[in-house]
């Protein structure tokens, strides 16, 4: 998302916010959508079957350069998510968004400033930045 769209996002949710303006509401409501994010993905699984897991432990050869180990990282998922999978995950993720919206207008916090510097602390930190 562009700088402006982000913007523009986070009032929008400001103007529509009306039942869960408090910070616990929000933060309920954010764990909440959270879950039904892993719940959406975890029915394209377990009750469409339109993607599978083979998750198995990730083996990596020392000496390996960085290229190497990205072909040779698998990432579990075989298929690809039907367009009802789809479409539910991402209504999932939108609520999501809308409810981390919510927080950083509760506690004045710019989303933009947000994927800025995790942005940032990515490009500097790279690789290491999740270990």
């Amino acid at each position: 998302m562009s700088a402006q769209s982000l913007q523009s996002f986070q009032e929008q949710v400001s103007d529509l916010l009306l039942r869960h303006r408090s910070l616990l509401d929000v933060l309920s409501k954010m764990g909440q959508t959270n879950a039904s994010v892993v719940r959406s993905v975890t029915k394209s699984v377990t009750e469409c079957g339109c993607i599978e897991l083979h998750a198995t432990k990730q083996h990596f050869e020392p000496g390996i350069d960085l290229q190497q180990a990205k072909e040779t990282i698998r990432k579990h998922v075989h298929g690809e998510l039907c367009e009802n999978c789809r479409d539910a995950i991402t209504n999932e993720l939108g609520r999501n968004l809308f409810y981390m919206s919510a927080l950083c207008n509760l506690l004045e916090i710019d989303m933009d400033e947000v994927v800025r510097r995790e942005s940032q602390k990515c490009s500097t930190l790279g690789l290491f930045n999740l270990s």
